[in-house]
């Protein structure tokens, strides 16, 4: 399976071929040549490669590791024995041992995250922790102040270099693959989904898979059917509206929602933009908890068609 997901196929093992800020790399690159990892938080938006680097970090300094899902495996019981399991045994390689703890914002910030800062006390002569998350306001601060934060959301001013970085690495996916491909749809791809760079990769594997290669105009479908759209919601359209969500969800839930704040004044009421904005937050806010991204965004629609009085 791992051979067949491109993701897992062409993931960097090593901290040179991450694709991140130089400055970022070159912190990393000290940690692997120091041999020693403190306790950490990585923190970003998804497919930034902060569980390649908790792995990558492990792979070079040849730390044992284990990899927890706070969203599939987040409860107290299973966290406890997993984590107690791993950290109390001895290492086979004699080295040092780490627990990635992958989208540990999803845990309850109630009962299960004021437990994992006890797991970090408990064996922190034994073992350290990695901690991903995409929203770091979501862990408690005891949890803030017992690792080191780095974020690796992408400045504007890094995201020309970092686009070039990934540039090179699709391209040459690409080519091993052998897949034909225009290098400005390539280009295009990559600032379509920038910057998660990991379903830049999907969306490339899965046009190969239909042979029709990485060729022609691409772009945003969504930007280019805000009219349409609002069209569907002014005129209470629910079919319709539904159908374009469909199509639309190759797109980030939050991009929609942000084209949709970017260009309310223009079709709404003024009236209603402040309902229109509480609508808004209110599910980009639920869009990182629910399974069901589709479902979700149709019912944000549905909740404008009846709230919102347009233009």
């Amino acid at each position: 399976m791992n051979d067949f997901l491109w993701v897992e196929k062409y993931r960097p093992q090593t901290i040179s071929e991450t694709i991140l800020p130089q400055s970022l790399k070159d912190t990393f690159q000290k940690m692997v040549e120091s041999g020693e990892l403190q306790n950490m938080m990585f923190a970003g938006t998804a497919g930034l490669g902060k569980t390649t680097v908790a792995k990558a970090l492990c792979n070079e300094i040849g730390a044992d590791y284990i990899v927890i899902n706070g969203s599939e495996e987040g409860n107290i019981d299973t966290l406890r024995g997993k984590i107690k399991q791993f950290a109390s045994t001895v290492s086979l390689s004699g080295g040092s041992k780490v627990c990635i703890l992958d989208e540990a914002d999803y845990l309850n910030p109630q009962s299960t995250q004021p437990a994992l800062r006890g797991f970090i006390e408990e064996f922190s002569n034994s073992c350290r922790f990695i901690l991903t998350c995409n929203f770091k306001n979501r862990i408690i601060d005891p949890l803030h102040s017992r690792c080191g934060v780095y974020e690796f959301n992408t400045s504007k001013k890094d995201m020309a270099e970092i686009a070039g970085q990934f540039f090179k690495r699709l391209t040459y996916i690409l080519n091993e693959e052998g897949v034909e491909f225009e290098p400005q749809a390539v280009a295009d791809l990559i600032m379509k989904y920038a910057p998660d760079w990991r379903r830049a990769i999907n969306e490339v594997q899965r046009r190969s898979i239909s042979g029709t290669g990485i060729h022609g105009n691409i772009s945003s479908s969504a930007s280019g059917d805000i009219n349409l759209l609002n069209t569907h919601l002014k005129d209470k359209n629910f079919k319709k509206m539904r159908q374009w969500v469909t199509n639309n969800m190759d797109q980030e839930p939050v991009a929609i929602i942000r084209m949709l704040y970017d260009n309310m004044s223009e079709f709404v009421d003024n009236q209603s933009i402040p309902q229109l904005v509480l609508i808004l937050a209110d599910y980009q806010y639920k869009d990182a908890f629910v399974a069901d991204h589709e479902l979700n965004m149709v019912a944000m629609m549905t909740e404008i068609m009846a709230q919102v009085n347009f233009k």
